[in-house]
This record gives structure tokens, sequence and C-alpha cells, in this order.
């Protein structure tokens, strides 16, 4: 049987299997040991290995075994992993966390009943006459005064008032009680 000493020195490909055939159990299980994580230790193996064929031609080994050099290798390849990671943590905790977004679900669902409501409210909006229809777009929809709608109507400011009022007394026997509350904005004097 080949010592390890003699297939590291051949350096072959071949002679590179042979001892990671012999060894790679013994590292993996090096591995589990440090990590606790089965996937961990394969994944530190693999780099052991990897590293061990990259450093072949520049190790002289002192010994006839060359698994306590590989079980040094893997327990830097430990190390070094677990320092990325705590940089890695670090890095993540300086970064801010963004503010939480707000379930749009209620805004959507309430939009929808918002306009099925204003449906119902412009169904009865249209059965009104003409004239408190006017009043009521301007005084209680887009906020204009008593005053500033009667100047734009041509009419006095108290027409004014008695159409904004019998517009909402009829439009309150057409809707429902929450559907006035979309009409009854306050008023401007």
């Amino acid at each position: 049987m080949t010592t390890d000493s003699e297939l590291w020195a051949a350096g072959s490909g071949a002679a590179f299997a042979v001892l990671f055939d012999r060894h790679a159990k013994a590292v993996y299980n090096h591995c589990f040991r440090l990590t606790a994580s089965w996937a961990a230790a394969e994944d530190h193996t693999q780099s052991t290995f990897l590293l061990a064929w990259r450093k072949r031609d520049q190790v002289v080994l002192q010994r006839d075994s060359v698994l306590p050099w590989l079980l040094a290798v893997a327990t830097n390849v430990v190390r070094a992993d677990r320092r990325s990671l705590a940089r890695r943590l670090r890095l993540a905790a300086r970064v801010p966390a963004d503010d939480p977004v707000p379930d749009h679900a209620d805004d959507v669902a309430g939009r929808i009943d918002d306009q099925r409501r204003m449906a119902e409210v412009a169904t009865a909006f249209a059965k009104l006459p003409r004239a408190q229809r006017e009043a009521v777009a301007l005084c209680l929809w887009s906020g204009v005064s008593y005053a500033d709608a009667a100047a734009v109507l041509g009419i006095a400011e108290g027409s004014v008032r008695a159409r904004v009022s019998k517009a909402r007394a009829r439009l309150g026997r057409l809707l429902a009680a929450p559907a006035v509350s979309v009409l009854a904005t306050e008023e401007t004097a």
C-alpha cells in the first residue's frame, strides 16, 4: 500500500483521488463536528480538498499521513466561513430596515365600496331637479360658499340655501343613512 507521503509527492490527479477516498469521510465528520450541519460539512469538505489540490505543489508533508494537515485546513476553512458569515451579519445589521409596506387590501376594498356607494348617490342625485343638483354640486361637493354659489347661479343666497336644504331632505329619503354622510360635508358660509 502506498503511503500518503508518496501519493502527495506524486502530485497527480489519480494519486490525489486516492487521498480523497482515504480521508474524505474523516474530514467530513470533522467538519460536521465543528458546524453541526451536514450541508455545511459537505461544503467545507469540498473546500478543504479543493484548497489541498491547489496547494499540492507548495506543501511538503512532514509525516506519512496527510490527514492531520487536512484536518487543520478543514478547521481553518470552517473558521474563515464563520468570520465571513459574521461580517455579512454585521453588514446586514447596518442596513436600515425598510419601512413596513401597508396592506393595500383594505384600501382597495374601501375604494370599491366607495365607488359602489357613489354610484348609488349619483343615481339618487340624478333624480333631483337641475337647480338642486347645481346647488349641491357647488356648495356641498365643491365647498363653494353660499354667497359665491348665489353669485355664480345668479340667484339670492337664501335661494341657494333653500335648494341645498331641499336636496338634502330628498336625498335622505332616497338613500340609506350612511350615504347622507357623503353629502354632508362642512358648509362654508
